[in-house]
């Protein structure tokens, strides 16, 4: 399974991720918002490049213009509410994709500890499908990997495109060890801690409270 790592090279990745890290510019809910739409651009761009792609005629008013394009899209697949912002900027650039929105949240049997549930799933077929599967934290994976498992009941993707902001080292070996080989993990960073809460530290907070307020459990 592949890993792609924004970290490792230099790029205004890191910059907007930075910003999303920094307690100062988390004040501002509205950029914080769109600074997780840019990176689901950057990522869409970079992502479009592994892409099958095909052979068209463009006619324009003075002649016809080879050009390869996309052969088709891929259908984006959010975890809903914090994949929000994420999942704009993937549909910003794949303009024509088909959607998928995934309910799952954390139910607490003590103040530690937790089961995820997946609880409702809006989606098209997925037979055969480019499926790009987006949540902006990638901590203890579980969720990840139920929402994958959600996806295969509307059929087998050829190829499953994990994209995270912020994962934790644990989290990525998770997702390695239960998600098939035909997957790819697209992150911005990869940190080495997590809290007994299963947040990432230094990671950047609860991404779905920063981006749409607090709630209540």
């Amino acid at each position: 399974m592949k890993v792609i790592n924004f970290s490792e090279s230099n790029s205004l990745y890191n910059n907007f991720l930075a910003q999303l890290r920094d307690l100062k510019v988390q004040q501002d809910r509205m950029r914080f918002r769109r600074n997780l739409e840019r990176l689901g651009e950057i990522n869409a761009y970079e992502l479009s490049k592994v892409l099958d792609y095909k052979s068209e005629d463009i006619y324009s008013p003075l002649g016809v213009a080879p050009s390869n394009l996309v052969a088709e899209h891929p259908v984006i697949a959010t975890i809903l509410r914090a994949g929000l912002p994420l999942h704009q900027g993937f549909l910003n650039y794949f303009d024509s994709a088909d959607n998928c929105f995934i309910s799952a949240y954390r139910k607490h049997t003590t103040a530690d500890e937790f089961e995820v549930e997946v609880e409702y799933m809006s989606s098209p077929s997925l037979e055969g499908k480019t499926v790009v599967l987006t949540d902006p934290m990638l901590a203890s994976g579980m969720s990840m990997v139920l929402a994958y498992k959600a996806l295969l009941r509307k059929g087998k993707p050829k190829h499953v495109h994990v994209s995270c902001v912020i994962a934790s080292a644990e989290g990525v070996e998770y997702v390695k060890r239960n998600l098939p080989e035909n997957t790819t993990i697209w992150v911005g960073a990869i940190d080495d801690e997590m809290t007994a809460q299963s947040y990432i530290v230094p990671g950047l907070g609860d991404a779905g409270d920063l981006a749409f307020g607090s709630k209540e459990d």
